[in-house]
């Protein structure tokens, strides 16, 4: 599936994976501070959830393109992936 690579300077997505860099980079701080486990576990799930948010929205993104353009068969497997 091939993605369109016309998105603004400001896109969202960038900075939502902007966002998840600077988690990740604030529990390996957490990690090599030897914080309590439950503290860096808390936030590893929350940079998980984030990265999840940005994977769904990638392909609702791709799956609305896909429909305004009537590519059916792309469609179908982004809709599943999504429903996964």
């Amino acid at each position: 599936m091939e993605m369109e690579n016309s998105q603004p300077a400001d896109d969202a997505i960038v900075n939502r994976l902007n966002r998840v860099s600077g988690q990740l980079t604030g529990i390996i701080k957490m990690y090599q501070d030897d914080r309590s486990c439950i503290d860096v576990v808390r936030q590893v799930i929350a940079a998980r959830n984030a990265l999840s948010g940005v994977a769904r929205e990638l392909l609702t993104d791709e799956a609305c393109r896909c429909s305004r353009n009537r590519k059916t068969e792309e469609l179908e497997v982004i809709l599943k992936e999504l429903l996964r």
